[in-house]
């Protein structure tokens, strides 16, 4: 089968377009193999071509953690969907026995396993899952939707929702507009209610955020961002911080923050090592929380969301599978807005 893949970590230059790749095997009676027809990918594609520590690849190791198409074979034990039904995949799998997965919190199962990190992945023409990964979609959603919507808005759907909690009329700011977390962020905030400040270093990103409801915008390459947030609510700050790139934002997100904040983050993409003054932390009594993906029931929420047409993941670009490597480097020149898509095989 086709499919876009890496011997070794490095550069994009390690990418791997082949025609050769073998058609994964049911393994397990609840498995469920999907035709891809279109993925999407996620800074986390960047993160496993160069390497994340702790996470070790075979060559041949196919990419991309998003994926939708049509059940293709299913495992004796399936029934829940069939072949033929069109799908979309949540890319994070857990045992769905623990303590953890049984209480709800399937990302802190102790063998969870996200596609194209820990388990082969979605850039491909077959994947295969368990069939608790896959829901139907109608015919009204495209392919390409799909895919572009499963991680970043389960991701943004922990954050805003189960962690931050936020509310109606909530004040939260958002980092970095035009990632997909951020965007999902965005439009998950603005559905709860809440008053949304977002940031970029560019004004045309911040301009098409508007449009899609931000209330607030700030360039941080020429505005104090925690500073201007200050002035603007009367030295109030915000009630919420949706913060996805860690130490070169880490700063200003504590000093956006009002008292009895809650700050919510999912990754380090500037670098992972902050510092925090704890006197502010306490004086403050700040909230300060991780996360990352999202449980089933979660999941169930996001996808009931994108069937009623109320979220919707803005795509940046697409290009087929033949020519993902122009994929990767669109996503790496962070001048994206929206969700780079990978079109893999017709419907």
């Amino acid at each position: 089968m086709r499919a876009l893949t890496i011997d070794a970590h490095g550069e994009l230059d390690q990418l791997c377009f082949r025609t050769d790749a073998p058609v994964p095997d049911l393994a397990a009676p609840d498995d469920v193999r999907v035709r891809v027809c279109a993925a999407a990918l996620n800074h986390l594609d960047l993160w496993v071509v160069k390497g994340v520590p702790g996470v070790r690849i075979t060559p041949g190791w196919i990419l991309g953690s998003d994926c939708a198409g049509i059940v293709d074979a299913v495992g004796v034990g399936v029934t829940s969907v069939r072949v033929g039904d069109r799908v979309i995949v949540n890319p994070g799998v857990s045992d769905r026995t623990c303590e953890y997965c049984l209480t709800g919190d399937n990302p802190l199962c102790l063998k969870y396993a996200i596609l194209g990190e820990h388990r082969p992945g979605t850039l491909a023409e077959y994947v295969v899952v368990p069939a608790a990964n896959v829901l139907p979609i109608p015919e009204s959603i495209s392919f390409s939707t799909a895919a572009a919507f499963p991680l970043v808005t389960l991701t943004a759907w922990r954050m805003v929702v189960t962690r931050a909690n936020v509310r109606a009329n909530d004040q939260v700011l958002i980092h970095g507009i035009g990632g997909g977390v951020a965007l999902a962020s965005l439009q998950i905030a603005k559905f709860l209610g809440a008053r949304v400040w977002v940031t970029s270093g560019s004004d045309a990103k911040l301009e098409r955020a508007r449009v899609l409801g931000a209330d607030e915008v700030l360039n941080h390459r020429s505005q104090d961002v925690a500073k201007e947030i200050r002035t603007r609510t009367g030295k109030r700050g915000v009630d919420a911080v949706i913060d996805c790139v860690g130490e070169a934002t880490w700063g200003s997100s504590l000093g956006s923050l009002g008292k009895r904040g809650r700050l919510v983050t999912c990754g380090g993409t500037s670098g992972p090592m902050v510092q925090t003054d704890i006197r502010r932390l306490f004086w403050n009594q700040w909230t300060i929380m991780g996360s990352t993906m999202g449980s089933d029931s979660e999941f169930a929420a996001v996808v009931k969301e994108l069937r009623a047409g109320r979220l919707f993941p803005p795509i940046d670009s697409e290009f087929p599978l033949e020519r993902g490597a122009d994929a990767f480097a669109r996503l790496k020149s962070g001048e994206q807005f929206g969700k780079v898509v990978v079109t893999v095989a017709d419907a």
